[in-house]
Protein backbone atom coordinates (compact mmCIF):
# COMPACT_ATOMS: atom_id res chain seq x y z
CA UNK A 1 0.00 0.00 0.00
CA UNK A 2 1.27 3.46 -0.84
CA UNK A 3 2.01 6.13 1.72
CA UNK A 4 -0.72 8.55 2.77
CA UNK A 5 -0.08 12.09 1.66
CA UNK A 6 -1.08 15.16 3.62
CA UNK A 7 -3.39 17.45 1.63
CA UNK A 8 -1.35 20.54 0.82
CA UNK A 9 -4.33 22.86 1.25
CA UNK A 10 -4.96 21.46 4.72
CA UNK A 11 -1.35 22.10 5.75
CA UNK A 12 -1.95 25.80 5.23
CA UNK A 13 -5.34 25.95 6.95
CA UNK A 14 -5.10 23.74 10.05
CA UNK A 15 -2.71 23.47 12.99
CA UNK A 16 -2.64 20.65 15.54
CA UNK A 17 -2.16 21.70 19.18
CA UNK A 18 -0.09 19.79 21.68
CA UNK A 19 -3.21 18.19 23.15
CA UNK A 20 -4.37 17.03 19.70
CA UNK A 21 -7.04 19.64 19.01
CA UNK A 22 -7.32 21.27 15.59
CA UNK A 23 -7.06 25.05 15.29
CA UNK A 24 -8.22 27.07 12.29
CA UNK A 25 -8.45 30.72 11.27
CA UNK A 26 -11.81 32.47 11.16
CA UNK A 27 -13.33 33.01 7.72
CA UNK A 28 -14.53 36.15 5.91
CA UNK A 29 -11.41 38.20 6.66
CA UNK A 30 -9.70 38.45 3.27
CA UNK A 31 -11.49 41.15 1.30
CA UNK A 32 -14.54 43.45 1.31
CA UNK A 33 -13.84 44.32 4.93
CA UNK A 34 -15.38 47.75 4.53
CA UNK A 35 -18.78 46.03 4.31
CA UNK A 36 -18.31 44.05 7.50
CA UNK A 37 -19.35 45.35 10.92
CA UNK A 38 -16.56 46.41 13.23
CA UNK A 39 -17.77 43.93 15.85
CA UNK A 40 -17.38 41.03 13.41
CA UNK A 41 -13.87 42.10 12.47
CA UNK A 42 -12.93 42.25 16.14
CA UNK A 43 -14.45 38.89 17.03
CA UNK A 44 -12.78 37.02 14.16
CA UNK A 45 -9.20 37.83 15.11
CA UNK A 46 -6.86 34.99 15.90
CA UNK A 47 -7.76 31.33 15.64
CA UNK A 48 -10.56 29.10 16.91
CA UNK A 49 -10.64 25.44 17.93
CA UNK A 50 -12.74 23.07 15.88
CA UNK A 51 -15.27 20.77 17.51
CA UNK A 52 -13.97 17.32 18.38
CA UNK A 53 -15.94 15.55 15.65
CA UNK A 54 -14.81 17.98 12.95
CA UNK A 55 -11.24 17.83 14.24
CA UNK A 56 -11.22 14.04 14.04
CA UNK A 57 -12.32 14.18 10.39
CA UNK A 58 -9.58 16.68 9.57
CA UNK A 59 -6.90 14.61 11.30
CA UNK A 60 -8.00 11.34 9.72
CA UNK A 61 -8.56 12.42 6.12
CA UNK A 62 -6.52 15.57 5.56
CA UNK A 63 -3.60 15.46 8.02
CA UNK A 64 -2.85 11.73 8.45
CA UNK A 65 0.83 12.19 9.28
CA UNK A 66 0.47 14.69 12.11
Amino acid sequence: MSKLKTKSGAKKRFKITGSGKVRVQYGYKRHNLRKRPQQMKRQTRGMKTLRTTDGNIVKKHFLPNS
